[in-house]
């Protein structure tokens, strides 16, 4: 292949990608953008937002049970079931 159609070819296949890019801009273009104020006001909302996710309490790991905790908590439950049942 001569180096005058590598470089036609290449030119071509740059115009492609270019065109393409352009087109993608264009697309975004149309659609209806945000004012100042909505993205001011959206600013403020992820703002709101992540503070209140600060504010909450943060779930603190339970401790595991002692056989003996274990062992009470089950003879209360088989209670509750045995008066449930009468």
């Amino acid at each position: 292949m001569s180096p005058r159609i590598a470089l036609a070819i290449a030119l071509a296949l740059a115009a492609a990608s270019v065109d393409a890019q352009q087109g993608k801009r264009n697309d975004g273009g149309r659609e209806r953008q945000m004012s100042q104020e909505e993205r001011q006001r959206m600013r403020e909302d992820v703002r709101d937002a992540y503070r209140s996710r600060q504010d909450r309490p943060q779930k603190t790991r339970q401790q595991q049970m002692s056989p003996e905790e274990r062992g009470q908590l089950r003879r209360d439950i088989e209670d509750a079931n045995r008066e449930l049942k009468r």
